[in-house]
């Protein structure tokens, strides 16, 4: 049968309707994924378009999947940190949702004091347990969506929850006429998407939730769950690991429609960050992330990443405000007590720093040689030179104009006599067996003693 496609406005075979495939034994692809090996990346040289929406966004899991991996946040920081999101995705709500635990009294109060901001963005959704009572809760406290975890891959669903796929798949089915029935709209989470049978579950799977959701007159959200990282996204991979196929194919047999499908990935093979824009550039509206990227075991899509990837794909920011992002990285630093580690690209102490003296000089010439952007503008933070046994002449006299504010007439360079004393006490230090670095109250107090007190410490 041919049908006029609403995406692509063509005439189109109307797609094979897949049906469950309930086998006796789990499909673990063992070929790809020999448990005492590397998961292989398998090739069947299947092309799918770029189908980027009309519109993207990012949605948030840090109070959620972020939480699970770090000590809990107070409920005075869950606020402060759902203030300065909001902040950070500005007036059209690129940052478009949040998660909250709804389990506990501390969840809930969160959960009502972010409520009572009145903030439009980022929306307040939830996660819970499969459960009328839980659904009646999240009604009760005026929340619309909620997402709720249906595991899709063998391994979960014969190993974890002893099911066949039948009845896994009728549990999960009767959990989402629950929530219909109590009026909620549910995010459906397909956990381990990228080891799960996509034809012989997850299409059929779908295809049953839309059916659902077009009796009910609610929409149904689906989150593919990169849950170990296993996404890929190169051109031509076959499934169960391809991003484009997955994104592709719960488009095209599924009917998902962009605005009703999010990536959530995981950083296990260091792919978090591009698999997300994948998912982008293939047709799903939204990418989950969590401030930081913080998230179990490797973590999840950093979401300042995501603000970053956002503005390079679509030329402009849409109103979000990218400064906050230090903004964010400081309070986790001073209010949480968070250490992000120093190379931690936009947030790290090191990111926009250097300690080779070559780069120092490049710096000291024109920031824009070895600086990625303005970091200044865009991040409200200076490119800055760290002190080392390799700083050099050109690197210490960045460091004292940085340090000191000095502009313009009163910059030293490299052969003023403040910073070659200052390079020949620095070569000294380091000759006779220093290995850490420098501290910024040890050089003050040596560049006080070598002005003859001219240059005071800060």
């Amino acid at each position: 049968m041919l049908e006029i496609s609403n995406k692509t406005n063509l005439l189109e075979q109307k797609s094979y309707k897949y049906q469950l495939q309930d086998i006796e034994n789990p499909n673990l692809y063992r070929e790809i994924f020999p448990y005492d090996e590397v998961p292989k990346i398998s090739f069947n040289h299947r092309r799918v378009p770029i189908g980027m929406p009309e519109e993207i966004w990012i949605t948030d899991t840090s109070f959620r999947d972020g939480q699970q991996s770090v000590e809990p946040y107070s409920v005075q920081q869950i606020v402060d940190l759902y203030k300065l999101m909001s902040k950070l995705g500005g007036p059209y709500g690129i940052i478009r949702q949040t998660e909250f635990f709804v389990y506990s009294k501390k969840d809930r109060e969160a959960l009502e004091r972010c409520q009572d901001l009145g903030l439009k963005f980022p929306e307040i959704t939830t996660w819970i347990r499969a459960s009328k009572e839980d659904f009646k809760l999240v009604k009760n406290l005026g929340i619309r969506e909620t997402g709720i975890l249906v595991s899709c891959s063998d391994y979960h669903i014969f190993k974890k929850l002893k099911m066949s796929r039948k009845e896994c798949m009728n549990m999960y089915l009767a959990t989402v006429a629950e929530a219909f029935e109590a009026g909620v709209s549910p995010r459906c989470h397909l956990e381990d998407i990228t080891r799960a049978d996509f034809y012989g579950f997850v299409v059929p799977f779908v295809n049953e939730l839309q059916k659902m959701s077009r009796d009910a007159g609610i929409p149904v959200k689906i989150r593919a769950c990169d849950t170990m990282g296993c996404g890929v996204p190169y051109s031509e991979v076959a499934l169960p690991r391809s991003v484009p196929g997955i994104i592709y194919g719960l488009q095209h047999y599924s009917d998902v429609p962009s605005e009703m499908l999010e990536w959530h990935g995981h950083n296990d093979f260091y792919k978090a960050v591009t698999n997300a824009s994948t998912a982008w550039l293939f047709g799903a509206c939204a990418v989950n992330c969590s401030l930081l990227g913080i998230g179990e075991r490797t973590g999840n899509v950093p979401l300042e990443a995501m603000v970053m990837e956002y503005a390079s794909l679509r030329g402009s920011f849409d109103g979000m405000d990218p400064t906050v992002i230090t903004e964010i990285a400081e309070y986790f630093k001073h209010n949480i007590g968070y250490k992000i580690p120093p190379m931690t690209p936009f947030v790290g102490r090191n990111f926009n720093c250097t300690r080779a003296g070559i780069h120092a000089d490049g710096l000291l010439k024109d920031e824009e040689i070895y600086n990625i952007f303005n970091t200044k503008k865009l991040l409200n933070k200076k490119a800055s030179v760290a002190i080392s046994k390799t700083s050099g002449l050109a690197g210490i006299a960045y460091w004292i104009n940085d340090n000191y504010s000095l502009e313009g007439d009163k910059c030293v360079d490299k052969k003023s006599p403040l910073v070659t004393e200052l390079k020949a006490w620095i070569d000294m230090e380091y000759e006779q067996g220093r290995q850490s670095m420098l501290s910024t109250v040890e050089i003050e107090r040596k560049i006080e003693e070598i002005s003859k007190g001219e240059f005071k410490r800060l």
